[in-house]
C-alpha cells in the first residue's frame, strides 16, 4: 500500500518574558541628569464581568422563537402546496374520466 511522506513536524516553543521586578527611580547623579528606572511591572485589567446578560438572552430566545415560528410557516406553506397538487391531479382524473363516458355515450 502507498503511504504518503509527511514532513516532520516543526514545534516552537515559546518562553513568556519575566516581569521586570519593581525597582524604585534611581536619585538624580551628581552631574544633574536621573539615571532611567528600570519598566515596572502592571498587571492586567481584570475582564469586566458587569455586562448584563439578560439583554444576550433575550436576543438568543427571539432568535430562537422566530427560527421556529418561521419554520412552522414554511412547513404549513408545503402543506398547503402539497393538497392543492393532490386536489388538482384527483379533479383532472375525475374530469378526464367523466368526458371519457360523455364521449363513449354519445356515440352510441
Amino acid at each position: 500500500m502507498i503511504r504518503p511522506k509527511y514532513p516532520e513536524p516543526v514545534y516552537v516553543i515559546t518562553q513568556p518574558t519575566p516581569p521586570a521586578p519593581n525597582v524604585a527611580p534611581v536619585a538624580p547623579c551628581s552631574c544633574g541628569h536621573q539615571a532611567p528606572a528600570a519598566p515596572q511591572y502592571q498587571a492586567p485589567a481584570p475582564a469586566q464581568t458587569g455586562r448584563p446578560i439578560g439583554l444576550y438572552l433575550a436576543v438568543g430566545v427571539g432568535a430562537v422563537a422566530g427560527t421556529v415560528a418561521l419554520a412552522i410557516a414554511v412547513t404549513a406553506l408545503f402543506l398547503a402546496i402539497a393538497v392543492t397538487a393532490v386536489s388538482v391531479t384527483v379533479a383532472a382524473v375525475v374530469l378526464r374520466s367523466m368526458l371519457a363516458d360523455y364521449q363513449h355515450n354519445q356515440r352510441r
